[in-house]
């Protein structure tokens, strides 16, 4: 298991249509993370990594995913974190984030 706190900007993706079934926002993880991540494996579906995530007094479990267009693993924040830490987009999210088996 690995461990990291960095804090990044949170951003939506865009390919999503909010009036089409709601937003997705996603925090890109410091290159350095993403490297260490990315050589410990093992990966899920689509590339994906498990991982346990604390955000303020918010933790879940949940999966980053490589991005060919961050060139990074980002990570998925959903609403009721973003509501309860008070996240907006193009505001700073700091993660403490670790991988899980």
């Amino acid at each position: 298991m690995t461990e990291h706190e960095f804090t990044a900007e949170l951003w939506r993706w865009q390919a999503r249509d909010e009036e089409s079934g709601g937003a997705w926002f996603f925090v890109s993880l410091p290159f350095e993370v993403s490297d260490v991540i990315d050589e410990a494996g093992p990966r899920k579906g689509f590339g994906s990594v498990r991982v346990e995530v604390s955000v303020g007094a918010s933790t879940w479990r949940t999966s980053v995913f490589p991005s060919a267009e961050e060139k990074t693993f980002v990570l998925p924040v959903k609403k009721a974190v973003r509501t309860a830490e008070g996240l907006v987009e193009g505001g700073p999210c700091t993660v403490r984030l670790r991988t899980v088996d």
